[in-house]
């Protein structure tokens, strides 16, 4: 007889079914694991067979034949563990096979029967209730499990509960679905902290109210850093869709913290040493990168230049297209990036360009060649370019109002709102302006003869692309609704104009 259980192998956030067979036949005793299996898969064996001997039972002195099929897929990953562990069992007479047969499972055992976590529980969970299979996972993972919709969940702290559940001895219950407290959750910090840099903070609302990218350049210590950190607590609140697929790459990474998901949009910093997979995916695993960790929430790649130039010009595709495919040799996948990107520089070298008294010789030379590291095409797919000049000794210490982060994200939501009602209006699979393209674009972006001429104008002297003519576009159109404008009007447009990228040493429009 042959006794099998479903599990599965991910290739990136996609699921794959894999069946499970175990065959137990006369012969040499042996416990050979066939069908494409990597090392950690192969060790299943050990720990299956100590946590039967925990239980008090011994492998039979057979042959024992397990094939995770499809053989070509590769499997990689200790949640095999369980779903042998099981099929052995049934092929035992222990358990019904029966019944197995209705179930996907993953977990990893333990050397004393124990279920361990294991990643890409809840994307898992999905596809067996997608089959009409209920889901076996250890006892930890079950929360992130019963956001599966219609699967019944199986939650387990070791593989003798589950024994006893299927013998009717002890039945376990059924997990709930958990949200991660707000409490328990570090607050935002509040923009009411950053002094002074009043057009920055213009540019990270509009940042924020439209989902648009930003590039802040200026001399250390000038608070680039501080107004990135503070943008997630301008943005709402991830909704239950936006949830479900942030939840579900954290997931496939090992990063939902007991099974919870968060509305929390997230933010990732990674440091200018990432290499390129580490920032956009790959690895020998084609494991999720930065990009994709950031997949409805916020990047933030502080000292720009200083990232590697094969890196950043890889974020170019995820920038445009909101996804970004992993080609392997062995493995081609493709992951979801739709991010905003922050993005903060020094504008030289030295970092002191135009500061009299600690400009270096070389300048503006220096600058050019600095920001010269970033390719063209890169800058152009940023929609605002800011300068945050160095904030005056004396504005640090004199007391004064800052407005804080409260007011800033009520205005924020107002417009996205205006913006979601728009595009629902229009019948379009748009949320914000930034997404806004096309046809689309043009129709809600229509301006008068003054905004027409006022573009023209800089169209010759800003040189601009037509990707940078369609973003200039999309910010004027952020700005109008922040004011609550139904259309576009020259000041907008002007507005919109000053935070396009000149090079060292140029004039705004």
């Amino acid at each position: 007889m042959v006794a099998r259980i479903a599990t599965v192998a991910f290739s990136g956030i996609d699921v794959r079914e894999v069946d499970v067979q175990v065959r137990v036949t006369n012969g040499l005793p042996a416990f050979t694991i066939v069908g494409l299996a990597d090392k950690a898969v192969a060790e299943s064996r050990e720990r299956v067979r100590a946590a039967l001997e925990s239980m008090g039972l011994a492998l039979p002195l057979k042959r024992i034949i397990v094939n995770l099929a499809p053989a070509d897929v590769l499997k990689e990953g200790s949640h095999f563990d369980l779903p042998i562990a099981l099929a052995l069992l049934a092929a035992m007479g222990v358990l019904s096979g029966d019944e197995l047969a209705g179930y996907m499972a993953m977990g990893e055992l333990s050397l004393d029967g124990g279920l361990s976590a294991v990643a890409g529980v809840l994307p898992a969970a999905i596809a067996a209730a997608a089959n009409d299979r209920g889901f076996i996972c250890p006892a930890v993972c079950g929360a992130e499990a019963a956001w599966a919709d219609g699967a019944a969940v199986l939650a387990a702290a070791t593989l003798l509960a589950l024994v006893n559940h299927f013998k009717g001895n002890l039945a376990l219950s059924p997990p709930q679905p958990e949200l991660a407290a707000a409490e328990a959750e570090a607050p935002y910090p509040d923009l009411a902290d950053v002094k002074g840099q009043e057009t920055a903070k213009r540019a990270l609302e509009a940042t924020a109210a439209g989902g648009h990218n930003l590039l802040m350049i200026g001399p250390p210590g000038a608070g680039k850093s501080l107004l990135a950190q503070r943008l997630p607590g301008l943005l709402p609140p991830l909704d239950a869709r936006e949830s479900l697929d942030v939840s579900m790459i954290q997931s496939i990474a090992g990063l939902l913290k007991e099974g919870k998901l968060s509305r929390r949009r997230p933010f990732r910093e990674p440091h200018h040493s990432a290499s390129l997979p580490a920032l956009v995916g790959g690895g020998a695993k084609a494991r999720p990168g930065e990009v994709t960790l950031a997949h409805h929430g916020v990047l933030f790649l502080d000292e720009l230049p200083e990232f590697s130039r094969a890196a950043l010009e890889a974020l170019r595709q995820p920038l445009e297209t909101g996804r970004v495919a992993v080609a392997r040799a062995n493995a081609h996948v493709t992951y979801p990036a739709r991010v905003q990107l922050v993005a903060a520089m020094n504008p030289c070298h030295c970092g002191y360009l135009g500061d009299p008294a600690r400009d270096c010789g070389r300048a503006p030379k220096c600058a050019v060649e600095y920001q010269a590291k970033i390719s063209g095409p890169l800058f152009d797919r940023i929609d605002l370019h800011v300068e945050v000049p160095e904030v005056p000794p004396e504005e640090l210490i004199r007391p004064g109002f800052s407005e804080p982060s409260a007011a800033v994200r009520a205005r924020v939501l107002a417009a996205r709102e205006r913006q979601a009602e728009r595009y629902e209006k229009m019948g379009a699979d748009v949320r914000v302006n930034a997404a806004a393209d096309g046809e689309l674009l043009e129709a809600v972006t229509a301006t008068d003869k003054e905004g027409k001429a006022l573009l023209e104008e800089a169209i010759g002297k800003l040189r601009l692309t037509a990707r940078g003519y369609h973003r200039v576009l999309r910010v004027a159109r952020t700005l109008a609704d922040l004011e609550g404008s139904a259309a576009i009007h020259r000041g907008h447009l002007a507005e919109a104009l000053t935070f396009r990228r000149l090079a060292p040493g140029r004039s705004p429009l």
